[in-house]
């Protein structure tokens, strides 16, 4: 299945071949043809499925036509550059925000359409200078847009298109009722667009108030995405976790890590724990500013930071290359999560790292993440705190396979060669010995920094 064939104009079509974009994706290729139809959708598909290119590219499209066809105030006619804001998206944060508009910007670069994002957490008079000259799309976070809406700022009396992001997320840090009052301003003949990563009640009670007979599409998350990363699991009793993270961050071939917490207050104790330790590091979660979250993210990105500890629901949306390792601090209630989390690392042709934690209480999860990738992941057993025998011997009954301790030469033989393929290079977890082993993951990550990204 190629782009061409799913009805996408010639000009839309170019962008997406200067994007280097081959095939349409699984939700791309659902979507889009029932997008252009003017179809109302609701998707549940999550980040990294390329659903934000699933619903930005028809939404241009949707746009031009009903700019050629008349079926929005003509130009001509008003005597405005603009027609008022055609499109609205709405998503839950800054950093999202950010990204859907430079997504549309991408797709839309050889078309005449003005697209726009304000947010909160910065002055608003550039945003009110931006929506007084002309804007046909807008990326908005509830919140800000809802102030601007009660100061007269902005009008929605002209949206043909309505799309929410990130339902779920939104539902998450308390915007639904702010979304609320947004879909109130918008006109009741539209066409809207709900995309979700879960379909919790709230979230199925939201659509069906605001869909009209919509469009289902479903995409299964991936799996196959674990195939270039290493995993391994450290079985630990919960009190130990912390003691743990520190023992493996302090070996410096950890550069860049991604610390996964389920909770908020988790995330803010993990990084007073390292701060403790003389490990940077610092926590991205809900009740974080948007300001706090943006710098944190930077500061991540720079380098002025090893560690990033996130949540699920504040990590959505996070685009970091050249990550070298995940760690899930916890194990996630949600299978799928697991795999979204460690497909972090791995990326753009990289090998990646990815260490679980599991307790006692965690074993099930652990089941269940298993029978979701279809493999058994491996057990880190020489570490300095591992789960009682007894306990492992009562509640682990089968077997586990183990990751081996001794991978150092493999990976000094990296060091020596320079001709490590890719399987052998996924061979290089921190171990309990962390001093002994620093520089063979060490030189594992700057060969990895070598390699060309595609």
């Amino acid at each position: 299945m190629k782009f061409k064939s799913l009805g996408i104009m010639p000009a839309i079509l170019k962008a997406i071949k200067e994007e280097h974009y081959v095939e349409p994706t699984e939700i791309q290729d659902q979507a889009i043809p029932l997008i252009l139809t003017g179809r109302d959708v609701l998707g549940c598909a999550q980040t990294g499925t390329g659903k934000t290119a699933a619903f930005a590219i028809p939404t241009l499209q949707r746009i031009i036509e009903m700019k050629q066809e008349g079926l929005s105030s003509a130009s001509s006619q008003t005597g405005k550059k603009h027609d008022g804001i055609q499109s609205l998206i709405l998503t839950p944060t800054r950093e999202l925000a950010i990204q859907i508009r430079d997504s549309f910007h991408a797709y839309g670069r050889h078309v005449h359409l003005k697209t726009g994002v304000i947010f909160g957490g910065v002055p608003q008079g550039p945003q009110e200078k931006m929506i007084k000259d002309g804007l046909d799309i807008l990326v908005a976070t509830p919140g800000r847009l809802n102030d601007l809406i009660n100061q007269g700022i902005i009008k929605l009396d002209k949206v043909k298109i309505l799309i929410l992001d990130e339902a779920d997320r939104m539902l998450d840090m308390g915007f639904i009722h702010d979304v609320k009052r947004i879909v109130a301003k918008v006109p009741s003949e539209r066409q809207t667009l709900l995309f979700s990563a879960t379909m919790p009640k709230e979230i199925s009670a939201l659509a069906d108030a605001m869909l009209k007979h919509p469009a289902k599409v479903s995409v299964t998350p991936e799996v196959v995405t674990v195939e270039a990363i290493s995993q391994s699991v450290y079985l630990v009793n919960k009190a130990n976790k912390r003691k743990l993270l520190i023992h493996l961050l302090k070996d410096p071939a950890l550069e860049s890590v991604l610390v996964f917490t389920r909770t908020k207050h988790g995330a803010d104790r993990v990084v007073r724990e390292l701060v403790k330790a003389h490990i940077s590091s610092m926590a991205i979660h809900g009740d974080k500013s948007q300001n706090s979250r943006q710098n944190a993210l930077e500061n991540f990105r720079q380098g002025a930071i090893r560690v990033l500890v996130a949540t699920d629901i504040a990590a959505r949306g996070i685009d970091i290359d050249e990550l070298s390792y995940v760690i899930n601090f916890d194990l996630p209630n949600v299978p799928e999560t697991y795999v979204h989390r460690i497909g972090r690392t791995g990326r753009a042709g990289l090998s990646g790292i990815a260490m679980s934690f599991c307790d006692v209480e965690e074993l099930p999860l652990l089941k269940d993440i298993e029978k979701t990738i279809g493999k058994r992941i491996p057990e880190m057993k020489e570490h300095p705190f591992p789960l009682d025998a007894t306990v492992k011997d009562d509640l682990f009954i089968e077997p586990r396979p183990q990751q081996q301790k001794h991978q150092g030469k493999q990976a000094q033989q990296s060091k020596q060669t320079h001709q490590r393929t890719k399987q052998d290079s996924r061979h290089g977890v921190p171990r309990a010995s962390a001093q002994a082993e620093a520089s063979s993951p060490a030189n594992r990550m700057r060969n990895r920094r070598r390699k060309p990204t595609e």
